[in-house]
Parts: structure tokens; sequence; C-alpha cells
């Protein structure tokens, strides 16, 4: 037994005081978006996961050569208008980011500017995005352009 104190302590002496202190990170909240109010993105989620998640996937990473990514492109992150354009337009064959990607993203026309709104909000703001938020007013306006 006496041995076993022993063989301990060297153990203790030889980790030093660092080993003993060590303990488990904490793990830093997720940051949400500046300025976009929690229950905006809740409703940009909730229309993503109706419309877009089932080509887009749940990481907004897509599908290789059909259904192009979300996460961190220059359509999500770059003109609203143009973006804004993409749901009430529809997509198809287009080089993102250097890659091609040729399935059919339908025209979403039918939803609400408000929701319109929500989920390009959501999209500029999750998947490691972080960009500014777009207005359902914003999205009135880009759509009345659009018809003409």
């Amino acid at each position: 037994m006496k041995k076993l104190v022993v063989l301990l302590s060297l153990l203790a002496v030889a980790a030093g005081p660092a080993a003993a202190q060590k303990k488990t990170p904490v793990k830093a909240p997720a940051k949400k978006a500046v300025g976009v109010p929690a229950a905006v993105l809740a409703q940009g989620k909730s229309v993503y996961v109706q419309n877009c998640l089932s080509c887009h996937q749940a990481d907004g990473l897509g599908v290789d050569g059909l259904n192009p990514p979300l996460a961190k492109t220059d359509y999500v992150l770059g003109d609203k208008t143009r973006l804004t354009k993409v749901l009430l337009n529809g997509l198809q064959g287009v080089d993102i980011n250097g890659e091609p990607y040729n399935n059919v993203m339908p025209a979403q026309e039918s939803l609400t500017d408000a929701q319109i709104a929500a989920v390009l909000t959501y999209v500029r703001n999750s998947f490691g995005n972080k960009a500014s938020a777009l207005s359902a007013a914003e999205v009135k306006a880009i759509r009345a352009a659009n018809k003409k």
C-alpha cells in the first residue's frame, strides 16, 4: 500500500500542477446575427426547412453539381437584389464560386415579401455567413421592379 501511495505521489509530481488544474474548456455560446431579431431568424429557418432544405441541405452545402451551396458564396453574401431575384425567378445552370450547378431551382414567387426577407436574412446569417438583413420593404421594391 505504501508503494502505491509513493507511486501516485510521483505521478502527480511528474505531471505537474497543470495536469491537476486541467479543466474541460467551456464551449462559447453560438453567436447570433448582429442586429437581426431572433424572431426573424426563427421565421427564416422555418421557411428554409419547408422550401430550401431538401436541395441545399441542413448544412447549407448543397449537392455537388446539382444544388449550389449557400455557405460563404458570392450569391448569398453579395448583392441582395440579385439574391432576391433568384427566389423570385428561379435559377438554372450557373457557376457559383467557380463550380457548375445544373439542377433547376424553381421560382418561389408564392412566398410573401416577409417570408423572402426572413429566409434570405436567415441564409445570409447561417452556415458561417455574416451579412446584412433584408427587409420586407426591400423585397417588395425588388419584386415590383422585377415585374417591369
